[in-house]
């Protein structure tokens, strides 16, 4: 299924009044007043197929892959590798978002998309068969169910009363391709044919091994009269025995041979449907077709979230800005951690982060296990998915529109590159800083944990510097408390503990001063100095 659409710039700050693209009419006679419920004015024909780079570390592969699972017929997940660049995309999906949270709305639209599938599984249907009537009569049944459906999903617009220009701009799309010309055409034929042919009555007479089909001259039905004499009988509730055949049950050679024979004694019935099929074989518009797929990115994304809605948790449509990199975030949380706890009945953790003023990069020390990794993924998570257009998990939020992302966690070391696992890290921190700009994100996450503490921090220093000349926004995940405190631009934050028992984590990561415990847990780690080391090594 290709998609096309179309983007226009517009600041989500002051929107500017809504404008629609007046084309003279479509191929079907509607006018073509709309594009893409998902990119509003720009063409869409480079949606990317492959994931971005940062999208294993930040679990955003995990995310995605859980809202669209069990929807692979639409090929959803390009949806989610493609970001609008503006901020009046972005509020154009916030609004249509914002439209579905009303239920009549939601419903309607998920009716309409299972009868779109059924169209498809029709239309499907037909191109398998291989008896010539059977095939025509599936694209019948889809035609008549496509036009229902465009109808049905017409009246629930009216009936939801959307208040996004997407959906609202749609509605007058689907209303105007209804009242056109070719649409009443294709109805009204589907109707006409469907009720020639059932008008039609036959009897098949079964001799011997012959079979005669002839036309129906009042014959005596005898199913009612062996229903009758059988129902005295009858003791309680007994078994059907009626054979039933689905309409995706196949046919035999014997039923296909007695159809022909039928078509020859109603010759008008199936040359009207001979010409129905061949006049209307690609009946779709091709705008509603597009959005029956598009309208999945955001039934999909909300199906997913509503769990974590049901157990408390909250989500919010953030504010957001391509010039201010003051950002905040309150009881934010981790989406794919949290779907595997909510699966084990596990409590979680919510944290908050704000940077106003110069501030421009969190530094994340604390305890191992303490949540640090955790909170540069939801720093990841939030601006990404808040890019897309989607509500983003926290109770509210202020999130800058980057123009990169760039995700660096430590990796094993690749033995195929001969280099070993410095000189690896060496290599791709410098392809990070290479490729930002003042409006990047750059997530660094324990590296430099190989070579010696001098080493690591003066390292870590040189990369502190290149971060704040470019001004991007950041986070620093270390054991290196010096750099916590590195100039005026960054910020620290520190994975606490349980004051009483410092080795039970909290898994909150608070704004305070660095102390010590991070670096004092890696050096003791990396000497097998810890209690479970020590206590293993003195067994006797």
């Amino acid at each position: 299924m290709q998609t096309t659409s179309a983007n226009r710039q517009r600041q989500l700050e002051e929107p500017e009044g809504v404008q629609t693209l007046l084309h003279p009419v479509s191929k079907n006679g509607a006018p073509e007043n709309f594009r893409s419920i998902l990119f509003e004015t720009s063409d869409s024909d480079n949606v990317k197929i492959e994931p971005p780079e940062f999208f294993h570390d930040l679990n955003l592969d995990q995310i995605v892959n859980a809202v669209t699972h069990e929807r692979d017929e639409y090929n959803l997940k390009p949806f989610f590798y493609t970001r609008p660049t503006n901020l009046a995309a972005i509020s154009y999906r916030q609004e249509i978002m914002r439209d579905l949270e009303n239920a009549t709305l939601f419903a309607g639209i998920k009716s309409f998309a299972n009868r779109m599938r059924a169209v498809r599984n029709h239309v499907a249907a037909a191109q398998n068969w291989q008896y010539k009537y059977a095939k025509e009569r599936w694209l019948l049944d889809a035609v008549e169910t496509y036009c229902e459906a465009v109808m049905e999903l017409r009246h629930d617009l009216e009936r939801g009363n959307p208040n996004s220009r997407g959906l609202k701009n749609f509605g007058n799309y689907l209303a105007q391709y209804i009242e056109s010309e070719p649409f009443k055409i294709l109805f009204q034929s589907a109707k006409e044919v469907k009720s020639g042919l059932s008008a039609i009555h036959y009897c098949v007479l079964i001799k011997g091994g012959s079979v005669t089909v002839r036309p129906y001259d009042s014959e005596i039905d005898y199913t009612a009269v062996v229903e009758e004499t059988f129902a005295k009988f009858k003791q309680g509730d007994v078994k059907d025995y009626l054979v039933k055949t689905t309409k995706l049950s196949g046919m035999n050679h014997v039923e296909a041979a007695i159809l022909d024979r039928v078509a020859l004694l109603n010759p008008d019935a199936f040359r009207a449907l001979d010409d129905f099929c061949a006049k209307h074989e690609n009946f779709l518009d091709e705008t509603i077709d597009v959005f029956d797929r598009e309208i999945q990115f955001y039934i999909a994304y909300l199906e997913y979230i509503e769990k974590f809605k049901q157990r408390g948790l909250k989500f919010c449509y953030p504010k957001i800005s391509n010039q201010s990199k003051e950002v905040n975030s309150r009881e934010n949380f981790d989406l794919a951690l949290a779907e595997k706890l909510l699966k084990g009945n596990s409590p979680i953790v919510c944290n908050d982060f704000s940077l106003s003023g110069s501030e421009r990069i969190f530094v994340v020390t604390g305890p191992n296990q303490g949540g640090k990794t955790t909170f540069a993924r939801t720093f990841g998570q939030l601006h990404y998915l808040a890019s897309l257009g989607c509500p983003v998990p926290s109770a509210e939020a202020q999130l800058f529109l980057f123009d990169k992302l760039f995700a660096y966690f430590e990796r094993e070391e690749d033995i195929t590159t001969l280099r070993g696992k410095m000189q690896d890290e060496l290599v791709g921190i410098h392809y990070v800083l290479e490729q930002a700009t003042p409006n990047s994100i750059v997530i660094i996450n324990e590296i430099f944990s190989s070579t010696s503490l001098k080493d690591g921090v003066q390292l870590g220093r040189k990369i502190m510097e290149h971060l704040s000349r470019l001004d991007l926004l950041g986070v620093c995940v270390t054991f290196l408390d010096e750099l916590a405190s590195f100039n005026e631009k960054t910020v620290s934050m520190v994975a606490a503990v349980v004051p009483e028992n410092r080795t039970q984590r909290t898994f909150k990561v608070e704004r305070r001063t660095a102390d010590g415990l991070a670096y004092a847990l890696a050096i003791a780690e990396k000497y097998h100095l810890t209690y479970d080391r020590l206590k293993e090594r003195l067994k006797p």
